[in-house]
C-alpha cells in the first residue's frame, strides 16, 4: 500500500505554524565588532551579522570584541571582553570606581570628543526620529568645569555583610557602588556623605534595607549653594524618631562650613521615589539661597534647581537671546517649575506668565519673583495640556512661548494649542534628543520653522545633553 504523501496546501483549520526565527548569535558568544557611534546611553555601537550591537564601554573608532549578554529580536547587548584597537580619545577614568559605578558613562572619553558625541547625538536625533535633515545643530557649549560641579547630591545607603555603602548604583541595578570622593559632585557634597558615614557607624545608626523593609537611613541629599557658599544637609529616613540627630547636627557644622539647613525627609513606602511628602526642619532654616546669573532664588529640599549652577546661567541666556525680547511682549513659560526661566524672561518683557502643575513649584516660583522684586510675572498652577488650550481658546495671544518639558516631552495637544495662537517665536528647551525631534517635527509640519538648535553641557561626562531650540512661524 502506497502512503500518500502529505498535503501541506490542504487547510486542517488551524493557522499554520510560523517557523521560530533562529538568532544569528548564541548567548555568551564572543563578538568582533567596529564600534562606529554612541547610544543615547552612552555605549558603543557597532553591528554583528546586521545585528546592532550596544557595548557599554567602547567608543566610536575602536575594534573590540565583546561576548552576547542580552539577545533581543532587533538588537544585542554586549559585554565588552577586550579593546583590540583603541581609540585616540580614550583617556583614564578620574574615578577610581567608575567602571562599577552607574552615576555617569563618559569619563573614558575625552572631553573634547565628548563634545562631538553629544552634538552628534542631537543631530542623528533629529534626522532619524524627526526626519529633520536640513537643520544644522551648532557646537555643543561646553563647560569650564566638567568635573566636581553637581550642586545637587542625591546618594542612596545600603548595607550589606554589615558594610556600609553610600554612593551611587551600579549601572541598571539598585546595588550600591561605595563612593567616598564622586567626582562629579561638589566637594561640599563628598564632605557632607563622609559626616553622615562617620555619624551612622558611630551611632550603629542602620542603613534602610530595601528587600526587608527595614533600617533607617535611605538616602542623604546635600545642596550647594555656589554663589552663596548656603549648604542644605537633607537625611531621608523610613520612619520619624531617629535616634543622635542632635550629633549629626554638632558634626556637620563642624566639618562642613557653610551649613545652613538641616532637615529630614520621612519617606516610609516602598518605591523608587527618594522623597517622602514630610520634611522637618532640625537645624537652621527650610531653605538655602543660590544666584544664576543676578537673580536669586530660595532652594527646599524639594526645589527642582538646576544642578549645574554655572551652565544653567549659559542655558538661560541662550534661551533669553533666542527668545529676541525687546520689552513689548508677551511670554507664557509653559513647565515652568520654580520659575527660573520665567524669571530670567520677565527681565526683558513686558509680561510673563508660568504654568507649572506642581503646587509646591508655584509657591517656589511666587517667592521667587517676590525675593528678586519682579511684579511682570504672574504663576498659574495647572496642567500645561489643559491651560495652554484654554488660554487659546479665551483669545490670549504670547509673542513668545517657552517651552521647557519633562523628558516625555510635550503631549500634543499643547504643541496643538501653541500652533493655533501662532506665537512669533518658540523657544524650546530640552533634556531629551528623541522627544525633541518628535516635538519639533510636529511644529514644522503645522506652521513653524526651526531656525537655531543649541545644545548645552549640563551634565558632563554623562549622556545626557540639554537643547536650545528657536523656531518662528514660516513665511507663506
Amino acid at each position: 500500500m502506497v502512503k500518500k504523501k502529505p498535503d501541506n496546501n490542504k487547510s486542517d483549520g488551524k493557522a499554520p505554524v510560523k517557523p521560530r526565527a533562529v538568532s544569528p548569535v548564541l548567548k555568551g558568544q564572543e563578538m568582533e565588532l567596529e564600534i562606529t557611534g554612541l547610544g543615547s546611553a552612552g555605549e558603543g555601537v557597532g553591528r554583528f551579522r546586521d545585528i546592532a550591537v550596544f557595548v557599554q564601554g567602547a567608543l566610536p573608532g575602536e575594534k573590540v570584541t565583546a561576548t552576547a549578554a542580552v539577545i533581543k529580536k532587533s538588537f544585542i547587548i554586549g559585554t565588552l571582553k577586550e579593546i583590540l584597537t583603541p581609540s585616540p580619545d580614550r583617556v583614564v577614568p578620574a574615578c577610581p570606581v567608575y567602571e562599577a559605578c552607574g552615576g555617569c558613562q563618559l569619563q573614558h572619553l575625552s572631553y573634547e570628543a565628548e563634545l562631538k558625541e553629544k552634538r552628534e547625538q542631537v543631530k542623528a536625533a533629529l534626522e532619524r526620529i524627526g526626519h529633520l535633515h536640513d537643520v544644522k545643530v551648532m557646537p555643543v557649549i561646553g563647560s569650564e568645569h566638567p568635573l566636581y560641579y553637581r550642586n545637587k547630591m542625591q546618594f542612596p545607603v545600603a548595607g550589606k555583610s554589615g558594610r556600609l555603602q553610600i554612593g551611587c548604583f551600579a549601572l541598571n541595578t539598585h546595588r550600591v557602588i561605595d563612593v567616598t570622593d564622586c567626582c562629579i559632585q561638589k566637594q561640599k557634597n563628598n564632605e557632607i556623605a563622609a559626616v553622615v558615614r562617620t555619624w551612622m557607624k558611630q551611632y550603629k545608626i542602620m542603613p534602610y534595607d530595601e528587600d526587608k523593609g527595614s533600617g533607617t537611613v535611605r538616602h542623604i541629599m546635600g545642596r550647594v549653594g555656589v554663589h552663596t557658599g548656603e549648604i542644605m544637609v537633607c537625611l531621608v529616613t523610613a520612619q520619624e524618631n531617629v535616634p543622635h540627630l542632635k550629633e549629626l547636627v554638632k558634626m556637620l557644622k563642624a566639618a562642613v562650613p557653610g551649613v545652613k539647613s538641616v532637615v529630614q525627609n520621612v519617606n516610609k513606602r516602598t518605591t523608587n521615589v527618594i522623597l517622602g511628602e514630610k520634611t522637618r526642619l532640625i537645624a537652621g532654616s527650610l531653605t538655602i539661597k543660590d544666584k544664576i546669573g543676578a537673580l536669586k532664588f530660595n532652594i527646599s529640599a524639594q526645589s527642582f534647581f538646576q544642578v549645574n549652577s554655572e551652565q544653567a546661567e549659559k542655558l538661560y541666556n541662550t534661551a533669553l537671546e533666542f527668545a529676541g525680547l525687546n520689552g513689548t511682549e508677551t511670554v507664557v513659560d509653559l513647565y515652568c517649575g520654580t520659575g527660573t526661566i520665567t524669571l530670567f524672561m520677565a527681565q526683558k518683557a513686558k509680561q510673563v506668565l508660568g504654568i507649572e502643575i506642581v503646587p509646591s513649584a508655584i509657591r517656589d516660583a511666587k517667592k521667587n519673583a517676590r525675593a528678586n522684586h519682579i511684579d511682570n510675572a504672574d504663576f498659574l498652577l495647572g496642567d500645561a495640556a489643559v491651560e495652554m488650550p484654554r488660554l487659546a481658546a479665551g483669545g490670549m495671544h504670547p509673542n513668545v512661548v517657552v517651552l521647557d518639558p519633562p523628558r516625555a516631552g510635550c503631549e500634543e495637544r499643547v504643541l496643538a494649542a501653541i500652533a493655533k495662537v501662532k506665537p512669533e517665536r518658540v523657544v524650546y528647551v530640552s533634556c531629551n534628543p528623541a522627544t525633541l525631534a518628535r516635538d519639533l517635527a510636529y511644529m514644522r509640519e503645522h506652521g513653524f520653522a526651526i531656525r537655531k538648535v543649541q545644545p548645552c553641557d549640563m551634565f558632563s561626562r554623562t549622556h545626557h545633553v540639554e537643547t536650545v531650540v528657536l523656531l518662528t512661524q514660516q513665511k507663506a
